[in-house]
């Protein structure tokens, strides 16, 4: 099974993905939509939400979900829905089980019993790597689109709709990401005396990969052996540490602000 995901600017956009995805003859329950909360109005109906040690990757987090799902209407698509706080982004809704399943809010790695079940049916969704791309498109006020496919004609299908719906391209947000990060870790790494321009490819990597969330709010040293399996020797320089070690405080400092 394979999960095609897509990015929208905005909430009435991400809808209308959804709505196409059901006429392309996708069911229900291998379609989810995130989309960000309304600054706590959502949190006030009494659903349970809790913050996690690691966005989205704890049991309380998947115990939260578990109880949610299908105790808020999700009228405008008519599926069950949850407002959860989420480390790091914020109150967001998640429509339908598969939305919850996108960033990791149930999962494999949270320990959750309908997290596990998730996993069985649909497999881990979007790749690990690539999350705190969504999380931070949620936090610029955008979308979220998911939906599992399970043979060839279904990926095409849900792919043209998509593209059809205007989802945003993924290597854009990574670059809009970077972008708005850009200037201040030249400048960090200037204060530090390295050489940002001869190192920023090496170091952005560094940076990308605390991110992920198995790793994030871990020492390089505790991760070094998971580092030398997803990167090259030749990758794993100083330079990329630096940015894995500054990635960590750009992580950490999100999370604070969420919690604050």
């Amino acid at each position: 099974m394979e999960a095609i995901s897509g990015v929208f600017r905005s909430r009435e956009d991400g809808e209308k993905a959804v709505n196409e995805l059901r006429k392309a003859g996708l069911p229900d329950n291998r379609i989810g939509f995130i989309t960000p909360g309304n600054d706590g109005e959502e949190l006030e109906r009494g659903l349970p939400v809790t913050d996690t040690e690691q966005p989205g990757m704890g049991r309380a987090m998947g115990a939260a979900v578990g109880g949610a799902m299908g105790a808020a209407g999700g009228a405008t698509l008519g599926l069950a829905a949850a407002t959860l706080a989420v480390p790091g982004v914020g109150p967001v809704i998640a429509f339908g089980m598969v939305g919850a399943a996108l960033l990791g809010i149930v999962g494999a790695t949270a320990g959750s019993a309908v997290g596990d079940t998730i996993e069985a049916e649909l497999g881990e969704g979007v790749p690990h790597e690539d999350i705190f791309l969504y999380e931070d498109a949620l936090r610029h006020g955008h979308s979220v689109v998911i939906a599992y496919t399970e043979t060839d004609d279904q990926v095409d299908k849900a792919e043209a709709v998509l593209d059809r719906a205007g989802a945003m391209d993924l290597d854009e947000l990574r670059e809009r990401w970077w972008g708005e990060l850009r200037d201040g870790e030249r400048a960090h790494c200037h204060g530090e005396g390295r050489d940002f321009d001869h190192d920023e490819e090496r170091y952005r990597r560094g940076f990308e990969a605390a991110h992920h969330p198995r790793r994030r709010g871990k020492a390089y040293t505790d991760v070094e052996q998971d580092l030398k399996t997803a990167h090259d020797d030749d990758e794993l320089d100083s330079a990329f540490r630096a940015g894995y070690e500054r990635g960590q405080t750009h992580q950490s400092k999100y999370s604070e602000a969420r919690q604050s």
